[in-house]
């Protein structure tokens, strides 16, 4: 039997690395999207955003796919960054700085971080969608080395640490990705005993 192709339909290697880490424990064979390939992601939710990318990536690449979208929704800030998230600022440290400086007078920093996780197959069939959540509030200074993205200005509710200062083990624990990923790994599994 051969082992089941997944593409991630992401090109940023911060979020392959983290869903290898997070698929390893399953009988596939996990492979970046091809460089290049560009998905207009024109959705007004993080689940239409998601389900976009992985039904564009599988059937270009002919293989399943697994995309998601995620983003940081601040209270304050009315929901933003929101879909918008990665396109916020050119950067990541431009990113920051831009929530920082939004949030500089604000005393009410809820924010939360939300994950939509689509996987598609090459023929246009969604075979799997969740969502998962995370709550917390956005620090007045970055905090942390690891992660990537708002990682260290997110600080995570009940445990006093933002992303960038938590083990890869600790956000999949905590994080919206990994909350995400916890409902997406039965399924995933029960549909590759399928095959």
């Amino acid at each position: 039997m051969d082992t089941q192709i997944l593409i991630i339909a992401s090109g940023n290697p911060g979020k392959v690395r983290e869903f290898k880490g997070l698929l390893s424990g399953l009988p596939l064979k996990v492979k970046a999207q091809p460089e290049g390939l560009d998905v207009e992601e024109a959705g007004s939710t993080f689940t239409a955003n998601a389900r976009i990318k992985a039904l564009a990536v599988a059937a270009e690449t002919g293989e399943w796919a697994l995309a998601d979208d995620s983003g940081l929704s601040v209270d304050a800030l009315g929901g933003a960054p929101g879909v918008h998230s990665a396109r916020y600022a050119p950067s990541d440290p431009e990113r920051i700085a831009r929530l920082l400086q939004a949030l500089e007078s604000e005393d009410k920093r809820n924010a939360c971080f939300c994950a939509a996780l689509c996987v598609a197959a090459p023929d246009g069939t969604v075979l799997l969608e969740v969502e998962g959540q995370c709550k917390g509030w956005i620090t007045r200074t970055p905090r942390g080395d690891q992660g990537f993205g708002y990682d260290p200005i997110f600080e995570v509710e009940g445990t006093q640490a933002t992303f960038a200062e938590m083990s890869l083990q600790d956000k999949k624990a905590h994080g919206h990705r990994g909350r995400a990923f916890t409902l997406l790994e039965p399924r995933l599994r029960q549909l590759l005993s399928q095959q």
